[in-house]
């Protein structure tokens, strides 16, 4: 049986969009069947963060996964994942607003200030914002080079988001135990190929930095 290299544009984001939502009904089927133990908000809210780096490290893994495969669907549902890391991002900090916080705002000043694993998480979902609101094809005809260079940002998220994780755990790892040698492998694997700050150079321009 051969795997074949080409799915439709509309077929590959179709499967991708199920694929990513499932981890959206488990937490609401969670929360329906009270199956969140005795902390449902704390669950809830490391689910979320959770979610939110793997879709980040998938979008990553798409490149290096076209260049070793030849597959063209990676970097067809590539956008779509890194949509999903910054929803789960944004729901991760509703969660943590809202539910955990009861959205009392001088709290979530006094935490900025006090803990600096909350000021990075923050910062890291400031940096996917304008990634996310420039995800679109429109968007990327009206930037044009400065495109690229804008989603470069997610180079520097991912290892902050990481970080994030590291720093909020009161022993250990917690899951960045895999999530940053993940990390460290996809980016060995962009820079193998080409460094992300030349990416978008012309051939004068490749010619002149050699």
């Amino acid at each position: 049986m051969v795997l074949t290299t080409r799915l439709p544009a509309g077929a590959a984001q179709g499967i991708a969009h199920i694929a990513a939502s499932l981890p959206l009904l488990c937490a609401i089927c969670a929360v329906s069947l009270e199956a969140l133990g005795a902390d449902p908000v704390a669950e809830l809210t490391a689910f979320s963060g959770e979610a939110a780096v793997v879709f980040l490290l998938l979008s990553l893994a798409a490149r290096p996964l076209r260049r070793v495969s030849q597959w063209d669907w990676p970097l067809r549902i590539r956008r779509m994942l890194g949509l999903w890391a910054f929803a789960w991002a944004s729901i991760h900090i509703l969660i943590y607003v809202l539910l955990d916080l009861g959205g009392y705002w001088p709290q979530l000043a006094d935490d900025l200030s006090k803990r600096p694993y909350i000021m990075l998480g923050a910062l890291v979902w400031l940096l996917l914002l304008p990634l996310a609101a420039t995800s679109t094809n429109s968007a990327m005809r009206k930037l044009g080079r400065r495109w690229k260079q804008l989603h470069r940002l997610v180079y520097l998220a991912a290892p902050l988001a990481i970080a994030h994780e590291i720093w909020q755990e009161k022993t250990g790892w917690g899951d960045a135990i895999w999530h940053a040698p993940l990390l460290a492998v996809l980016l060995v694997a962009r820079l193998s190929v080409q460094p992300f700050w030349r990416e978008g150079q012309g051939p004068l321009q490749k010619s002149r930095n050699r």
